[in-house]
């Protein structure tokens, strides 16, 4: 059971993260922020607060900070609610597991999870940040949990989630999920990180603007490259 650092890195060299078109000058200042995090930042609670952290986003939404400007959180539009609620362990409602989801920066741990998660939003352009697997597990490993299925979708399957669909990567039960997933680069579906990645520019290896179109998540730009 488990897997180690040394071996994420040696089948995952590079872990990929999708965020707004845009926002790379952002994400170099303040890093990779949660949801929770960014609404941190940002000093927003209440009302507003809970309609973002803990109930489903049917639609992307808009966050405004007189010192920070305007930001957008993608809404949820993967997750049907009723799915959500039967497939769920562990007495978990679909409050918890949006609050869960939202104190988390997920990773792809393949370029074509990228090109699947572009293509659920097709309408849109997307920074797609490229990073050092071996660098991010030194600075932040001990927040990094793994998960061997996209947790923010009910689509085409509602799988069983709860408690223990993250875990730590020495818990992780890697060695059932590459038999089940057919390879050991399949074993892994999620990587997060708790709360936020700081100073995340330092070990980008690039940063591109994508569209998805004609089947392929195609490059249109290329904002930064170390």
């Amino acid at each position: 059971m488990g897997i180690t650092h040394e071996r994420i890195v040696e089948l995952h060299p590079v872990l990929y993260h999708m965020a707004e078109y845009g926002t790379w000058e952002s994400i170099k200042k303040h890093g990779l922020l949660s949801t929770s995090a960014l609404l941190d930042l940002f000093q927003k609670s209440g009302e507003e607060r809970e309609m973002i952290e803990s109930r489903r986003r049917s639609r992307s939404m808009s966050i405004f900070n007189g010192k920070f400007g305007t930001v957008v959180i993608r809404d949820q539009r993967p997750m049907i609610e009723s799915k959500l609620a039967r497939c769920l362990r562990d007495g978990l409602t679909p409050k918890d597991w949006y609050q869960i989801l939202n104190k988390k920066v997920f990773f792809w741990l393949t370029e074509p999870r990228i090109a699947t998660l572009m293509k659920a939003y097709s309408d849109s352009e997307h920074l797609v940040l490229e990073v050092d697997t071996k660098e991010l597990l030194n600075r932040f490993g001990d927040l990094v949990l793994l998960a061997p299925m996209n947790t923010g979708t009910t689509n085409p399957m509602a799988f069983p989630r709860g408690r223990s669909t993250f875990q730590p990567p020495h818990q992780y039960r890697f060695e059932m999920n590459r038999k089940r997933k057919g390879g050991a680069r399949k074993a892994i579906v999620e990587l997060t990180v708790a709360y936020s990645v700081k100073a995340i520019s330092e070990f980008t290896v690039r940063a591109t603007h994508r569209r998805f179109d004609k089947g392929k998540a195609r490059i249109i730009e290329t904002v930064f490259a170390m």
